[in-house]
């Protein structure tokens, strides 16, 4: 979405935008446009929303409205050749929210995160067949802040990807855009996030698990089970010190109010929610919810009710 409200507002004409198929959104779950597809709405600029990007007839409207570029962001679906090399120029740039060629794949700041990661960025770079492994024009480092989710991460990044991005079209303009390969040692993967890896193991160490919460911030959400369903830790910090009880066990003071024991230290969840109810922070939290000194927090069976 900030690319292309920067790509609006630039120099050089939006000549189509394409956007995933409308989706059901909302407690009402009725039929939505995506962020993307509302802004160019607006902006009267022709909107294309296929279930699959390689169908002919989308293949036909691009063509006729004649591309010089194509910029894509977080597209989700393969752009076979004929469309990556439909342009007059021949292809299209992507804005990737990792440091290539580290995290290529689906959940590059997810990723980065649970990885402990010190820092981020964006990486402009060419589309090509194998996936986010195209060279590269430029790179955009940050450091990923203390306790920084993956929904705050995404946000930045999405800010940083707009700038860089139109950036690159200037440059491209200009001719003067230039395109490295990317080097063959460093390349990781970044697999989209599964909902088992959301649940918390408290026999690892507490700076362990509070990656975790961030890294699952703020959907799914990394969960762990009370009575029986589901509990997700939606921000949490780690506690050094000694522990007295077994993981996962629970200790209650008064600063702070909750904690975890864990493989290494403790566990200090900041922001809780029950299967159904409203995230909430700890103290409005046990006002509703009393999490009793010593109960054990965690149960396989819960997964299978988590919601999705």
């Amino acid at each position: 979405m900030p690319t292309l409200e920067r790509l609006l507002a630039g120099r050089h004409p939006v000549v189509s935008v394409v956007s995933q198929p409308d989706r059901p959104r909302g407690r009402g779950r009725k039929l939505s446009p995506s962020p993307v597809a509302e802004r160019a709405l607006r902006a009267g600029v022709p909107l294309l929303r296929p279930e699959a990007v390689a169908a002919p007839e989308v293949e036909a409207a691009l063509r006729a409205a004649a591309p010089d570029l194509g910029v894509v962001v977080a597209f989700g679906q393969f752009l076979p050749k004929r469309i990556r090399e439909l342009p007059r120029l021949g292809y299209a740039i992507n804005g990737h929210a990792s440091l290539l060629p580290r995290w290529r794949g689906a959940a590059p700041i997810a990723r980065a995160v649970l990885a402990g990661d010190a820092e981020t960025g964006i990486s402009v770079m060419r589309v090509e067949r194998e996936m986010d492994a195209g060279p590269v024009a430029s790179r955009v480092a940050t450091p990923i802040g203390p306790g920084e989710t993956t929904g705050e991460l995404e946000l930045r990044l999405a800010g940083l990807a707009a700038d860089a991005l139109a950036a690159a079209v200037e440059e491209i303009a200009l001719g003067r855009l230039v395109w490295t390969p990317q080097p063959t040692a460093g390349v990781t993967f970044a697999p989209k996030l599964g909902r088992e890896e959301a649940q918390l193991d408290f026999r690892e160490p507490a700076r362990a698990l509070v990656r975790r919460v961030c890294a699952f911030a703020p959907k799914p959400g990394a969960f762990t089970a009370f009575r029986g369903e589901p509990l997700r830790i939606l921000r949490a910090e780690a506690q050094p010190g000694a522990v007295d009880r077994s993981p996962g066990r629970v200790a209650r003071g008064s600063d702070p109010l909750l904690r975890i024991a864990t493989g290494d230290g403790w566990l200090v969840p900041r922001v809780l929610q029950r299967a159904g109810g409203r995230a909430l922070a700890t103290p409005d939290f046990l006002r509703g919810c009393d999490l009793a000194d010593g109960i054990v927090l965690g149960s396989e069976a819960a997964t299978a009710r988590l919601p999705a």
